[in-house]
């Protein structure tokens, strides 16, 4: 008998002797290194199978799970409606409910609700998306970020129907709608009922997201955005569309000016408040 196969022979007398739960996990281990190495250099497919296998190897590893649906969803293109695309993000959702329903740490259960309710968001699944990014919220409330996604959608979903029926009447984008014109004043009437309640949740979603990150431009941009939803449905009554204007006009002058401060910031200038000698 040669020296290497005695090596051989007790390496394996070795692993004999160890539970095969530790061997299960140790080997799931070893495949998560290799996968995030993989995903590391953006090389998802190979990424993928090294986080299947340790998978199949502990699937009470959470972590496994969450690594596994991270790597689907890179893999995932919004926008392209291939049923192999399509089946990327189903499968990165599936992965991300398994943690959400285990019974495993809270940052993950974040990170999971977090994941689904975006990949609805790029799939166009607003409403699914709002009530993963509604879980997330209520897993972590001081994180804005949940509650800005929740504007977005909101004002998605009002100020595509509201393009589609301008479209319809030969409107331009920037023309309101006059309560005195007969079929104006019906869309209008028709988009007020539909998004009234959207409104009211965005502006109150951004809100929330602007007091926890009081420098959240993206945020207050929606903000904007929001108000001028508001204002458009006001055919009726121009002091009420003139003030929500106003207010969005308020949340441009707010944007620009956190913008500025932050590339003040990251430039290294201050601004200085003793008062020029000049």
């Amino acid at each position: 008998m040669n020296h290497a196969f005695k090596i051989g022979t007790v390496v394996l007398f070795v692993v004999a002797l160890i539970p095969t739960k530790v061997y299960s996990q140790s080997s799931a281990a070893a495949e998560l290194n290799l996968g995030v190495q993989a995903y590391r250099q953006a090389r998802y497919e190979e990424a993928a199978q090294h986080f299947e296998k340790a998978v199949a190897m502990a699937p009470e590893n959470a972590v496994a799970h969450l690594y596994l649906a991270t790597t689907y969803g890179a893999q995932y293109i919004p926008g392209v409606d291939t049923p192999e695309n399509v089946r990327l993000a189903e499968k990165a959702i599936e992965q991300y409910q398994h943690v959400l329903d285990s019974d495993t740490e809270h940052s993950s259960r974040i990170n999971s609700a977090k994941g689904i309710a975006y990949l609805y968001l790029n799939m166009k699944k607003f409403e699914d998306s709002k009530k993963y990014y509604e879980m997330a919220s209520g897993l972590d409330p001081n994180d804005p970020e949940p509650y800005y996604s929740i504007g977005v959608i909101d004002w998605t979903e009002c100020y595509q129907p509201r393009m589609e029926e301008r479209a319809k009447m030969g409107m331009s984008p920037a023309e309101p709608l006059d309560g005195k014109n007969k079929d104006q004043k019906k869309v209008c009437e028709e988009l007020k009922a539909k998004n009234t309640s959207l409104i009211e949740e965005g502006i109150d979603a951004l809100g929330r997201a602007i007091q926890l990150r009081p420098d959240y431009d993206d945020a207050m941009a929606y903000m904007n955005l929001m108000y001028r939803e508001k204002g458009d449905l006001e055919c009726d009554d121009a002091v009420a569309r003139s003030e929500a204007f106003k207010t969005a006009d308020e949340w441009v002058d707010k944007t620009l000016a956190v913008k500025k401060a932050k590339a003040n910031k990251s430039s290294g200038q201050t601004t200085s408040t003793v008062p020029n000698p000049q």
